[in-house]
């Protein structure tokens, strides 16, 4: 199963193409730019709690059979933040110190 490369951050919506490289996620593939992840979240998903990395790049090219952007699209579907932005504040305040592999 493949990821499914959101097209917009949670936070800000800015837009996130396939092959952007300002594209973080967590192990949900909660989906934010790098400055809100950075800059705003903490490093700390406001759904989850984890910590973020790079989004992967999905081939443009089909370099083996059924593999690539072409034959595996992105999602189309906008998604948002589920909290309150005061609350996303205080939940990635709360818990920023904690190293993502101890959350």
């Amino acid at each position: 199963m493949a990821l499914q490369l959101r097209p917009n951050c949670e936070y800000c919506d800015r837009d996130l193409p396939p092959h952007s490289t300002d594209a973080r996620i967590c192990s949900y593939e909660c989906t934010f730019c790098a400055d809100c992840a950075e800059n705003k979240l903490a490093n700390v998903c406001p759904n989850c709690g984890g910590g973020f990395a790079p989004r992967p790049i999905r081939p443009s090219r089909e370099w083996r059979p059924g593999i690539s952007v072409a034959k595996q699209p992105p999602s189309d579907k906008r998604v948002h933040l589920n909290y309150a932005l005061d609350d996303v504040v205080a939940h990635s305040q709360a818990i920023k110190n904690v190293p993502p592999d101890q959350r």
